[in-house]
């Protein structure tokens, strides 16, 4: 989508309509990048895996060098435990913790809508825009 189009974009469809405020939020805040999205969508599909970044990043299909700073970002922001044994490389996991793996499914349950997904993108495609023009 090219600046012309990602302007009149918001005409095509009410982004601010029916999304639920800690979604938006969520979206905003903590998933702000398509990277973080994969990434939490692979943890949310293995709730009780524990992998290294090597094994994520060939999971998904990305660089390791790539997504390591955002599996950071996603243990910085609760989303993600991390756990270094001795001699080894970090293990990164789901949070254990039972309100944001709440807020984590409804994320993802929401996601299987058209409409809510074309607005998350919307929202993230924004959010990278004003970082790009900082």
């Amino acid at each position: 989508m090219n600046a012309e189009e990602l302007a009149i974009f918001p005409t095509m469809i009410d982004t601010e309509a029916e999304i639920d405020p800690r979604l938006l939020e969520f979206i905003q805040q903590r998933i702000n990048t398509f990277i973080k999205w994969d990434l939490l969508r692979f943890f949310h599909d293995l709730p009780d895996s524990a992998e290294t970044a090597e094994t994520v990043a060939h999971a998904t299909g990305r660089d390791k060098d790539t997504i390591v700073s955002a599996l950071n970002e996603l243990g910085s922001s609760g989303l993600l435990e991390a756990a270094t044994p001795p001699n080894s490389e970090p293990f990164y996991m789901l949070t254990a913790d039972h309100a944001m793996r709440t807020l984590i499914n409804s994320f993802m349950l929401a996601c299987d809508n058209r409409q809510f997904r074309v607005k998350a993108i919307y929202h993230i495609l924004r959010g990278l825009r004003a970082e790009a023009n900082l």
